[in-house]
C-alpha cells in the first residue's frame, strides 16, 4: 500500500512525511502510527541548534488538526544541486560541514543518519542538503545525545558517522 500523500508535501522519510506551512516553514508530521518520537526529535534538535547552525533550525511544536497529525515545526530550506559548483568550491563547503559535525560530536551529538540505508528509500545523502548558507542536516530522528547512550555506544556512534563522512567526502568532491 502506498503511503498517504499530504496537501503541500515536500517529501517523505521511513515514518514520517514533511509537509509546507510556508516560505520559512517545514512541518514533520507525526500521526497516530508513527513509531518516531516528536519529543525527543525536538530535544535533540534543539541541543544541535545550540552548539551550531549545521542542523535545521528547530522553531515549535504543534498540532495540525485538519491532518490530524501533531508537527514538529523547523525552518524551510532550499537545497542547490551542488555538481553546479567548482570542485574547489565543494571543498570549502564541505570543509566547514566536517568541523561542525565534530564540533557536534564533542558536544554529545551524532546524527546517526548521513549515509541511508540501502534498503531504506531515497538517495543515499537525502539528508545532507546543500544550501545558500552550505551544507546543512535534517532529519534528527535516530540522532542520539550522549547522556542518553553512554560513552561505549556514543563513540561506536562516532566512529560510524566519521567513516559515512569520509564517503560523503568521496561522493561530495567526486560527482
Amino acid at each position: 500500500m502506498e503511503p498517504k500523500r499530504y496537501p503541500r508535501q515536500l517529501s517523505r522519510g521511513a515514518n514520517n512525511a514533511a509537509i509546507a506551512l510556508s516560505e520559512t516553514e517545514v512541518g514533520k508530521l507525526f500521526s497516530d502510527d508513527t513509531r518516531s518520537d516528536i519529543g525527543s526529535e525536538a530535544e535533540k534538535m534543539r541541543f544541535a541548534n545550540e552548539v551550531n547552525g549545521l542542523v535545521v533550525k528547530f522553531l515549535r511544536l504543534e498540532t495540525n488538526e485538519a491532518l490530524s497529525a501533531d508537527m514538529l515545526v523547523m525552518e524551510r530550506i532550499y537545497p542547490i544541486d551542488f555538481r553546479a559548483y567548482e570542485v574547489e568550491m565543494r571543498e570549502i563547503w564541505f570543509d566547514v560541514f566536517a568541523d561542525e559535525l565534530r564540533a557536534l560530536h564533542a558536544a554529545g551529538f551524532v546524527h546517526r543518519d548521513l549515509l541511508r540505508p540501502s534498503n531504506l528509500p531515497g538517495d543515499g545523502y537525502d539528508n545532507i542538503l546543500l544550501t545558500q548558507q552550505g551544507l546543512r542536516l535534517i532529519d534528527v530522528g535516530i540522532s542520539v545525545l550522549q547522556r542518553q547512550v553512554g560513552e561505549s555506544f556514543f563513540r561506536a556512534y562516532v566512529q560510524q558517522e566519521l567513516e559515512e563522512l569520509e564517503l560523503f567526502r568521496v561522493f561530495f568532491l567526486g560527482r
